[in-house]
């Protein structure tokens, strides 16, 4: 049997953050075609080569970002320092084919870094393994010994070096292991050594599985990972899956599928990525649950202007509805699907209203708890309520939604939010006798309209 996971004390920002900004930003962003585009594409190596390295953003201002980020809720942000295209966007000692040694002349990690932790927000790196230019990598060490150990000795100093000359580093994002695995990439070693330069440092798992290890595996972003030995976090992409055992965090899209900037894509509505946030909070318990929102900023540097609409005015949601998602202990506490989402924090219960359906009373079965106020935080009215057994009825819902996302009730209990079975098992769980007996003790047990046998 699993010990019961509990969160270390200097990882606990990350289960209060709830939200972070996603970047993925480099010189792929020149094509408009998605971060991948060389790969995808089959572009020419020497052609992208050069204009990457001609890449000079000029609007990059990482201090607009950061007022950004601020403004919109995000608690920390992670950036793309290098992806699978093998530029670099610091000013690393191992190569020339970075932003600080070519025509940009700049360190935008450094730049990046420095902006956001000013701003009062968390830093995170993105690193990927993979190297489309460096053939190596996909021989692996079977085909090209020598080869492969220069490659994994250049990707081990560059990571040490993101975390030697770049302050606290709180959360690191690896990426792109297939075709290798945690024993060619040595990536249980390298963690050691990361935790050395970085103790407080929460690493994901996208780390490779382990032959030789017993219990080191982790998966590449399917789901939230199947081991909680190889990594500290989970990483669901373009998925919401919850993890027991672990903090897990969701990455999503902003637009419909690519993470770069993309001429013509298409964009989510506001409701749909404010739904996610709310999706991984109602989810995370104890655990992690967070929400890794992802934007791709425009060649040039600027955040695209439907990101910062869409972000705003989450921001501003997040100004009056904050406490019922930053800190949450995850809700899905009764069964609530027909109205919306739940969370939890000490004695209170959130009611995140997915569908207003403009009804002055709204019934929430199976909470067990003693209720001492039901508030509307959305506007702050103090709203009657009736409370019979594990039946509240709650009264007083103006008409017309006080917000155009989603608006909250605020239950305060005398306690810990507590339910009975039905609230701990739902539709599709638990024992079927209670679903028998309810059906049994409501209405009889016939096939006709009154439950009686014929």
């Amino acid at each position: 049997m699993r010990k019961a996971f509990v969160v270390p004390d200097k990882w606990k920002w990350f289960t209060e953050s709830r939200y972070g900004l996603f970047i993925h930003w480099g010189p792929y962003a020149q094509w408009g075609r998605g971060e991948q585009v060389l790969f995808r594409e089959h572009l020419n190596h020497e052609e992208y080569a050069k204009q990457a390295c001609a890449w000079n953003p000029e609007h990059f201002d990482p201090e607009l970002w950061a007022y950004t980020a601020k403004k919109a809720g995000f608690k920390y942000a992670c950036l793309t320092t290098r992806h699978h295209d093998g530029f670099c966007l610091w000013d690393s000692a191992y190569t020339d084919y970075s932003s600080a040694k070519q025509a940009a002349d700049r360190d935008f990690v450094k730049e990046y870094t420095e902006a956001f932790r000013k701003a009062g927000l968390r830093v995170g790196l993105y690193y990927s393994w993979i190297d489309w230019r460096l053939p190596a990598y996909f021989d692996g060490p079977q085909k090209d010994p020598e080869g492969w150990e220069r490659v994994r000795t250049y990707l081990h100093n560059q990571v040490k070096e993101l975390l030697t000359n770049y302050g606290q580093i709180d959360h690191f994002f690896f990426d792109g292991v297939w075709p290798r695995n945690a024993d060619d990439l040595q990536s249980v070693e390298l963690l050691e050594e990361m935790r050395k330069l970085q103790p407080n440092i929460i690493i994901n798992n996208r780390l490779g599985y382990s032959n030789k290890i017993e219990g080191h595996r982790a998966d590449g972003g399917i789901g939230a990972g199947d081991s909680d030995t190889l990594g500290d976090f989970g990483t669901p992409e373009h998925a919401i899956a919850s993890e027991a055992t672990r903090l897990w965090e969701s990455c999503q899209v902003t637009t419909w599928r690519l993470w770069s900037h993309v001429i013509g894509e298409r964009w989510r509505n506001t409701d749909v990525l404010l739904d996610m946030l709310c999706e991984c909070a109602e989810k995370g318990g104890k655990h992690g649950g967070n929400l890794l929102l992802n934007v791709g900023p425009t060649a040039d540097g600027q955040l695209p202007p439907e990101f910062v609409e869409r972000a705003l005015e989450i921001g501003r949601w997040l100004d009056v509805h904050g406490e019922a998602i930053y800190g949450t202990d995850g809700g899905s506490l009764t069964e609530f699907i027909t109205r919306g989402r739940q969370t939890m924090k000490d004695n209170k219960l959130y009611l995140i209203i997915r569908f207003w359906d403009g009804r002055p009373e709204l019934r929430l079965a199976d909470l067990t708890s003693r209720v001492l106020d039901v508030e509307l935080l959305t506007t702050g009215q103090s709203l009657p309520f009736e409370q019979d057994g594990d039946t509240l009825i709650i009264n007083g819902l103006p008409r017309e939604a006080p917000t155009r996302l989603f608006p909250v009730i605020r239950i305060t209990c005398d306690g810990k939010p507590t339910t009975n079975d039905w609230g701990e098992y739902r539709l599709w769980e638990g024992d079927p006798e209670r679903v028998a007996a309810w059906a049994r003790e409501r209405r009889g047990g016939s096939v006709y309209v009154d439950g009686r046998e014929r």
